[in-house]
C-alpha cells in the first residue's frame, strides 16, 4: 500500500522507526504529529520507545482534547498544537534531535542549505526560534511565530529542529534534507572553506528537460523487468547504507543500444518500486511516467559510451563534501582506491543542466567517477554492481580522507608504487 493511503497512526508509526533506524532519533527524543480532517491530532506518546512503536501506540487528541489511545501524547504536544494553528497548510510536523542539526542548534548557527540546489528547493529558507522550557506554552509560542513567517523548517535553539509539510512524508523529506545539510556542512568544514550557490545558480535546478516526449511501451523484454528490480535493489542499499537520502539520487541502467531505465522524477528512495521506473527509448519518455531531471545526462552518456551499463547520481555525505570544498579528492590512498576510482575529477556546477554532452566527454576509463561541483557524485559502470561499488569506494575513501586530517599529515602512495599497480591490474 501506497504510504498516503495508510492511516495516520500506520503513517507514524513508519516514519518513526525510519528515523530512529538512520540513527536521527533516540528511544526517548523526538515526536511526530499529524492533522486529522476532523481538527483531531494524532501524534507520538510520552515515554514510549521510539525503537519499538506500533500504530496501536500514537495517541489521538481530539479538538476537545479529550484524549484516545493506550498512553499519554507527547510532552511536547502543546507546540504542535500551536503550529498547526498558526499555520492552517501544515497538515504533519516532525521533530527530532538529530545530532548534526543539535551540533548547530548549540552554537546557535543556521546550516546552509546553498550546499546544492535540490536542498535548497526543498527546505527553502530556514527560520530559527529562541529557547524555551521543552513542553512549555512559551517555546509554543516562539516555535509558531517562527513558523508564521513562513519557514517550513525551523531551527531550535539549544533544542533540535521542527519541520512542517502538507503531508507526513513532506515534512520528513525537509527534516532529512536538512539533517544532510548540516551533515554535508561539519564535514566540509573540516576541509576548511566550502562553496555555497548563488541564487541564479540554485535556480537551474528548476528546468523541464525531462519533459521528453512519449511513446506507448507494448511488451516488456525480460532484460527490462530484472533491470527494474535489480536498480529498486541497489536503491534501497544505497538509502540504507546513507549513500543516498530520500530526496536525492537517480539510477538508471541499459537495456540495449537505444532504450534504459531510469529512476522517476519525485520519488522516496526508500520506497520505490520497480513499477515507479521510466522507460527512455530513443530520446523519448514511456507514457505517463516522468523521469528524473537527470535523464538529458544519463543520455547523453549512454550515447557516447557504448561500453557503460549503468550511471548513479547520489550525494553520499563524505565525498560530496568535496564537491563544495577546494580541496582535492585524492585517490592514492590505499591500492582499492586507486583502482576503483583512478582519478576523479570535478566539473563545473550545472554543466550537468546546461551541457550534459560536455559532461559525458570528460568520463573516460581513467575517470570513471566525476564530483559535480555542489550537486553530486556521478559514477559510472559496465553494470550496476559497478557502479554502485564506485560510488560506495567514493564515499569510504572520502571517508577516510576526512578522518586522516584529524590525525596527520597524508601520505599518498608513491609514484613508482602507483605504476607497479597500473601494470600489475592493467590499468
Amino acid at each position: 500500500m501506497r504510504f498516503e493511503f495508510l492511516p495516520p497512526n500506520a503513517q507514524i508509526a513508519a516514519l518513526i522507526t525510519r528515523i530512529y533506524e538512520q540513527g536521527l532519533t533516540t528511544t526517548s527524543g523526538g515526536n511526530i504529529s499529524m492533522l486529522d480532517a476532523d481538527g483531531s491530532i494524532w501524534i507520538t506518546p510520552a515515554g514510549i520507545d521510539k525503537g519499538r512503536l506500533q500504530p496501536h501506540d500514537i495517541v489521538r487528541v481530539l479538538p476537545d482534547q479529550t484524549i484516545e489511545g493506550h498512553h499519554r501524547p507527547s510532552s511536547e504536544y502543546p507546540f504542535h498544537r500551536m503550529i498547526y494553528a498558526a499555520r492552517p497548510d501544515l497538515r504533519a510536523l516532525v521533530h527530532a534531535h538529530p545530532p548534526a542539526l543539535v551540533a548547530f542548534s548549540i552554537v546557535r548557527k543556521l546550516p546552509s542549505t546553498r550546499i546544492n540546489p535540490q536542498a535548497s528547493a526543498i527546505c527553502g529558507q530556514v527560520g530559527y526560534a529562541p529557547y524555551a522550557l521543552p513542553g512549555s506554552e512559551a517555546l509554543g509560542d516562539s516555535i509558531a511565530r517562527t513558523f508564521r513567517k513562513g519557514h517550513h523548517v525551523v531551527m531550535l535553539e539549544n533544542h533540535g529542529v521542527v519541520a512542517g509539510g502538507p503531508d507526513l512524508r513532506t515534512a520528513f523529506q525537509r527534516f532529512e534534507t536538512l539533517e544532510f545539510c548540516a551533515h554535508i556542512n561539519l564535514l566540509a568544514n573540516a576541509l576548511g572553506r566550502f562553496e555555497t550557490l548563488t541564487e541564479a545558480q540554485a535556480a537551474l535546478f528548476d528546468h523541464r528537460h525531462h519533459y521528453l516526449e512519449e511513446f506507448d511501451v507494448g511488451s516488456r523484454t525480460s532484460r527490462e523487468l530484472e533491470l527494474r528490480q535489480v536498480i529498486c535493489e541497489f536503491i534501497h542499499r544505497a538509502y540504507r547504507r546513507r549513500l543516498m537520502i530520500s530526496t536525492g539520487g537517480t539510477v538508471s541502467a541499459r537495456i540495449d543500444g537505444e532504450s534504459f531505465v531510469i529512476t522517476p522524477f519525485g520519488f522516496d528512495r526508500a520506497s520505490v518500486q520497480p513499477e515507479d521506473l521510466v522507460l527512455i527509448k530513443a530520446g523519448q519518455r514511456e507514457r505517463g511516467r516522468l523521469p528524473s531531471r537527470a535523464v538529458r545526462l544519463h543520455s547523453a552518456i549512454y550515447e557516447r559510451h557504448p561500453q557503460i551499463g549503468c550511471v548513479m547520481t547520489a550525494q553520499p555525505p563524505h565525498a560530496t563534501a568535496y564537491s563544495i570544498s577546494p580541496q582535492k579528492f585524492d585517490t592514492r590512498t590505499i591500492p582499492e582506491t586507486f583502482i576503483v576510482l583512478r582519478d576523479v575529477p570535478i566539473a563545473p556546477y550545472g554543466l550537468q543542466y546546461e551541457h550534459p554532452e560536455a559532461l559525458a566527454d570528460m568520463i573516460t576509463s581513467q575517470t570513471p567517477v566525476i564530483l559535480l561541483r555542489n550537486d553530486a557524485v556521478l559514477a559510472t559502470g559496465a553494470d550496476i554492481l559497478q557502479t554502485f561499488d564506485r560510488l560506495e569506494v567514493a564515499e569510504f575513501s572520502a571517508q577516510a580522507l576526512i578522518n586522516a586530517r584529524q590525525i596527520g599529515e597524508l601520505k599518498p602512495i608513491g609514484p613508482q608504487d602507483l605504476e607497479d599497480l597500473k601494470a600489475h591490474f592493467f590499468l
